[in-house]
């Protein structure tokens, strides 16, 4: 039997997409892959190993997990519409003078923070979907 779908259950699904869009990139030098492997083997492929091409292929399988369930539960139209919502949310807290944009960093983290949400929303919405409308989504079915 399935476990209910909780708040905590969308937590740990957000706090996971972080974890990967934050490994994957970020502003904080050098904490990111970009900046560990990508950057530097921009200007000298030799400094490319091993370990950098193990930890790549490790953050390649998670944003094919991620990927895969985020389009095969929200679609092309529901990706453009959780990201027109996050678009316009980030607007409307600038435009409310919330937050400033003199910073370049400052857009950067909204945007990883933004496209962290849409992953986490697309792993979860089979679940909130049910919860809303008592449909059930089944892709495959497992014979016991």
């Amino acid at each position: 039997m399935a476990k209910r779908f909780t708040t905590t259950s969308f937590l740990v699904r957000l706090i996971s997409a972080f974890a990967l869009v934050f490994a994957t990139y970020n502003p904080i030098k050098p904490y990111s892959f970009y900046e560990w492997a990508i950057a530097p083997a921009l200007t000298d492929l030799g400094h490319l190993s091993v370990l950098h091409g193990f930890v790549g292929i490790i953050l390649l399988i998670g944003w094919v997990i991620f990927l895969r369930a985020t389009s095969r539960s929200l679609g092309v139209f529901g990706i453009l519409l959780a990201t027109a919502f996050f678009t316009m949310l980030i607007w409307l807290i600038v435009d409310q003078g919330w937050l400033s944009l003199d910073n370049s960093n400052t857009l950067t983290w909204i945007i990883l923070f933004a496209v962290s949400a849409v992953l986490a929303t697309g792993l979860s919405w089979s679940h909130i979907r049910r919860r809303m409308s008592g449909q059930l989504d089944v892709d495959e079915t497992d014979e016991n």
